[in-house]
């Protein structure tokens, strides 16, 4: 049973990143006009507007750390009017009246704060943020879109993590070269070993 299933109001939370092939999610200034794809794969999927605005209202709230607050606040604010919860201990601007800032346990967040008020929570960085949610078993689904390119050096998606095992739940790929992956978590029991449960 997965920690989504284990409680009605339990939330699913989705961590979702843009990573290089070689894996790195930006430059070290934090370029990422890298994700401009010249790219063409002809067989690839494109969304249509309506498709792309009927999945971002699916989402109930977004999670991401300060440094992605900051360059989302760059970007223009991205998120709209949908919560967005900014898992900080800096003093940082308010942009938005749907957001809100926290500090302190990230298991208490999910489970005490956000699951009474959410279902489809979307965790969309920084690499730090992402991996302690990972390290603490909170994270359902992980959904990686890789982009066509190489960057060779740059800020690591995956730092030093435990042996994980995850379900390979569905692949697509996209008119402009990236190609989505949608995993969800496979859960070890008490006396079960990772052969077991894979």
């Amino acid at each position: 049973m997965s920690r989504s299933e284990g409680v009605a109001k339990q939330p699913r939370v989705t961590l979702h990143m843009v990573s290089s092939l070689d894996g790195f999610i930006a430059k070290k200034d934090n370029n990422i006009l890298w994700m401009d794809s010249a790219s063409v794969y002809e067989a690839g999927v494109a969304l249509s507007q309506e498709e792309i605005g009927a999945f971002l209202k699916s989402i109930d709230c977004y999670v991401l750390g300060s440094r992605t607050y900051e360059h989302a606040v760059e970007l223009g604010w991205p998120y709209g009017d949908t919560p967005a919860v900014v898992v900080t201990s800096r003093e940082l601007p308010v942009v938005n009246k749907s957001v809100e800032f926290y500090s302190g346990d990230l298991k208490a967040l999910v489970d005490v704060k956000l699951a009474p008020r959410y279902r489809n929570i979307w965790l969309v960085g920084g690499a730090m943020l992402c991996r302690r949610f990972l390290e603490l078993g909170l994270v359902d689904e992980i959904s990686l879109t890789i982009a066509p390119v190489l960057l060779g050096d740059g800020l690591r998606l995956f730092g030093s993590l435990p042996e994980q095992r995850w379900n390979l739940k569905n692949v697509r790929a996209f008119k402009n070269g990236f190609v989505e992956l949608s995993y969800a978590r496979i859960e070890i029991h008490e006396g079960q070993t990772i052969n077991d449960a894979g």
